[in-house]
């Protein structure tokens, strides 16, 4: 591991933090956590943590020594000096004296005790660092420590690498007990550079940022050297002749983890995937012993609340078996179920405290000759579970190399899984409307496409914008954020549209709902037009309907979570316009296409409904269709944008809204909504 530590990088945080009053010490604590944070080897989503002991100004001016420490909620690898608050010191240190303390009491005093009460609360382990004398003290989950460390004599590996230069902890839950059993070893070997906690992870000290900094880089490599000596290799499994695809498995994985399934609800609470596959994930799933190695528990144990305590396997998936292969992935998440009920029981049991069951759901699946899928309520959820269970292969496939792994007891995995201090770390909030569902919209680079994209996701929904331009389709998903999916899609090629389907399969682990919205008007007389551009109409305006929709349905189907299929249809479908035949006709033959996907597939739990709208400001209806259309009619642009019963304008977020109206009506299906400001000639029952 190289050092990235660079002098004129820490003089440009001084220099930058200075005028709002940050401190060199601060400025510096902040640099040198960065560094660590922005390396998956040593700290990933939340984990670990830094400090620095300095002097501040209290609200009277008086000087105040404090202990300035990762805060919870914040990202070491992206902090800033806000996510570091300041505790007082002094208090802290006295209570090294009592024999016992609650979390609740600890967290309480840490936040009596801090110099702005509304900065977030320090880490649980802020006492381990107070009780220390140092000035900066650094702690990391460095992979290569804890592939030594999570072996049956872990304790005997490393100290063989590190000797007497650090102290040797064993392990024990974060909070006021560990923090005392560090103070006790350290008080016993007050020379150490650091310290290792068992099958937690590793601490450095230094009086000096970069003394710290660089111990840690220095003992990761040591511990990097020593894996790469007598290493063997994983022993292989044997795999089918042909494995599946991504874009067929995802959505039976999918389906078998959902954590609810309410069939006269019409509704599902859903998870998302996150796929990852590489030569090492694949070294790790094909492997002979993976049902051994796999199945021990996490590598260390700020992972649990994430991937909990091991994954579920599941068989390789035969291509030419995948029927047979459906009932094995649901045979495997019932036992997954059943095992995780089983722990709960055993190890509740056991704790002091009662706890209430957690949903008993994977948050890692591991396929042999696929690779693997992270698990979650959101995609950015899944990938956190997809970064952490990739970190923990790592880890396993190197303690295996040298050795075997071997991690913390169960219970003590239980009651950190259980901790409630773990347990805020998620947070907790109301789901909106649309979460856990992943929405396709064709046509979603512009106009209502876009409008309907953004309300989706504005909904919680995990968002894939189709368009034929994938410039447009970037730039909405840019506007929406987070994990949206912009795809390249050209509606009226079957072929392009399965591609696309398979694509957002393979971010999200399935569809749930698909806004059918792509489309184009034509006009001409229909008495006179020519073949070639009806034709063309009925293959945006019909035909690429029917190929989105039977895409949705084939993955919808595989999911077993039911669904929901939306269509633009417009107001043409039902009052057709003068010498506008050409757009119409198509767009009545998608309006009894919705019909017949309502009745043909109401069995599945799939619903579908349809949007009419008219007149709306879109690429559809661009400034010379107005003028041809208002000229048709024999009225002025103003006379025909407004010329409904409301007298108001129709616009794309009104579209868009109906769209997300029909997502969350599950009990609704085969109708057609209006939304035209009022039509009468065009209205339905």
């Amino acid at each position: 591991m190289q050092s990235r530590w660079s002098a004129t990088e820490v003089q440009e945080f001084v220099t930058r933090y200075a005028p709002k009053g940050v401190n060199a010490d601060l400025a510096v604590r902040t640099y040198t956590t960065r560094l660590l944070g922005s390396d998956p080897r040593l700290v990933l989503h939340g984990g670990g943590n830094t400090s620095v002991k300095t002097v501040m100004k209290d609200m009277l001016g008086e000087d105040v020594e404090v202990i300035c420490i990762k805060g919870s909620g914040w990202d070491m690898g992206s902090i800033e000096p806000a996510g570091l608050p300041a505790v007082r010191l002094e208090p802290l240190r006295k209570l090294r004296a009592l024999p016992k303390l609650s979390d609740e009491d600890m967290v309480n005093f840490q936040r009596i005790n801090l110099l702005d009460s509304s900065s977030p609360n320090p880490s649980v382990e802020t006492l381990l660092h107070a009780f220390l004398p140092h000035k900066f003290i650094d702690h990391t989950h460095s992979t290569a420590v804890l592939a030594l460390t999570d072996q049956p004599d872990g304790e005997m590996v490393v100290r063989e690498v590190y000797g007497d230069r650090v102290a040797y902890v064993p392990y024990t839950i974060p909070g006021f007990a560990l923090a005392k059993s560090v103070a006790d070893v350290f008080d016993k070997n007050p020379k150490v550079e650091g310290l290792v906690l068992l099958q937690h992870g590793i601490f450095t000290v230094g009086a000096t940022a970069e003394q710290a900094y660089s111990r840690m880089i220095e003992f990761v490599t040591l511990a990097e050297d020593r894996l790469g000596r007598q290493r063997k290799p994983l022993a292989k499994g044997t795999l089918p002749a042909k494995i599946a695809s991504v874009p067929e498995i995802a959505p039976i994985l999918r389906g078998a983890v959902a954590l609810e399934k309410n069939a006269m609800a019409g509704s599902a609470k859903r998870q998302i995937l996150d796929f990852r596959t590489n030569s090492k994930i694949l070294d790790y799933v094909n492997g002979a012993e993976l049902a051994r190695y796999s199945q021990q528990g996490v590598v260390t144990p700020d992972h649990t609340i994430r991937t909990k305590n091991w994954p579920m396997i599941v068989p390789a998936p035969d291509a030419g078996k995948l029927g047979e292969w459906v009932g094995e992935v649901r045979a495997a998440a019932d036992a997954f179920v059943a095992r995780y009920h089983d722990y709960f029981a055993r190890n509740n049991a056991k704790s002091p405290v009662k706890k209430k069951e957690l949903d008993p759901l994977p948050r890692v699946i591991l396929v042999p000759g696929v690779g693997m899928f992270g698990i979650g309520a959101t995609a950015k959820d899944a990938a956190i579970a997809a970064d952490i269970a990739e970190n923990a292969i790592a880890v396993i496939a190197d303690a295996e190399a040298i050795g075997q792994y071997k991690c913390i007891s169960e219970y003590d995995m239980f009651e950190v899984e259980y901790w409630s201090l773990e347990q805020a770390k998620l947070g907790k909030s109301n789901e909106k409307s649309l979460a856990r569902q992943v929405a396709v919209v064709t046509g979603g680079g512009s106009g209502i496409g876009a409008a309907t994209a953004k309300a989706m996701a504005g909904q919680g929904a995990e968002v894939a914008i189709l368009d034929r331009d994938l410039d447009a389709a970037k730039a909405v998903a840019k506007k929406i954020g987070g994990k949206a999916l912009a795809v390249a899609c050209d509606v009226t090629d079957p072929a392009s549209v399965k591609a696309a389907f398979d694509q957002v399969v393979a971010a999200f682990g399935g569809v749930d709902i698909v806004v059918s919205n792509a489309g184009a008007a034509w006009q001409g007389t229909i008495g006179t037009v020519d073949d070639e551009i009806l034709r063309k109409s009925f293959e945006l305006n019909f035909w690429a309907h029917q190929s989105v929709a039977q895409n949705a349905v084939r993955i919808m189907q595989a999911q077993g979570t039911y669904g929901c299929l939306l269509f633009n249809t417009s107001k043409q479908a039902v009052n057709p316009g003068k010498d506008f035949g050409p757009y119409g006709l198509p767009k009545a033959a998608t309006l009894f296409l919705v019909k017949q996907y309502a009745l043909d597939h109401g069995k599945d739990g799939i619903r579908a409904n349809a949007v009419n709208a008219d007149r709306i400001r879109t690429g559809l209806l661009t400034d010379d269709m107005v003028a041809a259309r208002s000229k048709a009619r024999g009225l002025s642009e103003a006379d025909y944008m407004a010329g409904n019963l409301l007298k108001r304008e129709v616009t794309a977020d009104d579209v868009a809204d109906a769209f997300v109206y029909l997502a969350t009506a599950t009990k609704t299906t085969a109708a057609v909504v209006t939304v035209d400001g009022g039509n009468i000639e065009a209205s339905l029952r």
